[in-house]
């Protein structure tokens, strides 16, 4: 059996789709459909069957999913382990994190550490949603939660505080009474899609966004308020806080990678790495820079 094969018949198994397999793999299509039926011809048995639904696995298909996870899973393990022997800061490490931070006030961090570590490839991806971290979908995901995942090593590196952000003309006028607060409904993330339905239970926006950049852009216009994580509306002085940061709505900032990682040195270093940067800017994530400024 081709393991390349069988590779993207697990992404299949766990996606449920030709199109999201592929897309989780970086191919085409056509490439996920055509690579399972030679393995379905290698093997002389359906693994796929069509339903209402549009495919489901086979009880063939479904044994091989076990079998093929149980086989990723030692390979990962002995190559962490390998690499975990070594005390080279080499190879690449892969960081997740969220696109608004990774753009702004991480991106000194990450630059910082890359210079300190020539020899290792640092490849930074941005996204909101959820990591599999123990499929080795990253090395390293930089999080924002109250609920790390159990199978899963953490350091909590600092805590990330939110207000209510407005344009500077925008919350001078709503606080004098000039007219009713506007709120502009977001969809960036599941904790500022709940706040904000909870501070507008109406759910009645004249204006909507889907992206945290885009939010501050319609914040600079005057278009409403929203919320924003206080080292992203403090660093634009445009933008004036229309309510204080309330504890309710403090997340915890985590480093979290695979137990399998916990002694291979570039991770090690990174995590130590982000520690000391961190700290040097609590005041900035906890909101406290807004006192300053």
């Amino acid at each position: 059996m081709d393991w390349d094969e069988v590779r993207i018949f697990l992404a299949f198994a766990r996606e449920g789709s030709f199109s999201a397999a592929a897309k989780r793999l970086g191919i085409q299509h056509s490439t996920v459909s055509r690579r399972i039926q030679a393995l379905e011809k290698k093997l002389a048995t359906p693994l796929l069957e069509r339903s209402a639904s549009g495919y489901e696995l086979t009880r063939a298909g479904e044994e091989l999913r076990i079998s093929a996870y149980r086989i990723e899973q030692e390979l990962l393990s002995f190559e962490a382990a390998s690499a975990g022997q070594s005390n080279e800061a080499v190879g690449e490490l892969r960081v997740t994190a969220i696109a608004n931070m990774a753009s702004t006030i991480l991106m000194p961090i990450f630059a910082r550490f890359s210079a300190a570590n020539p020899n290792i490839d640092l490849r930074i991806e941005v996204t909101n949603d959820s990591v599999r971290l123990a499929e080795r979908e990253a090395d390293v995901a930089l999080r924002q939660t109250n609920a790390p995942g159990e199978t899963l090593i953490g350091t909590r590196l600092t805590t990330v505080a939110s207000a209510v952000y407005g344009s500077v003309g925008y919350c001078k006028a709503y606080k004098s009474g000039q007219f009713d607060e506007k709120w502009i409904g977001v969809d960036c993330c599941d904790y500022h899609r709940t706040w904000t339905k909870q501070a507008c239970p109406t759910n009645e926006h004249a204006f909507c966004v889907d992206e945290t950049s885009l939010t501050v852009a319609a914040l600079k216009e005057g278009l409403g308020v929203g919320y924003l994580p206080c080292f992203l509306g403090d660093a634009e002085p445009t933008l004036a806080r229309a309510r204080e940061p309330e504890q309710q709505h403090d997340l915890g900032l985590w480093l979290l990678y695979h137990r399998d990682l916990r002694n291979v040195k570039r991770v090690t270093l990174f995590r130590e790495h982000m520690q000391r940067e961190i700290k040097q800017l609590v005041d900035i994530f906890e909101g406290k820079q807004e006192a300053i400024r």
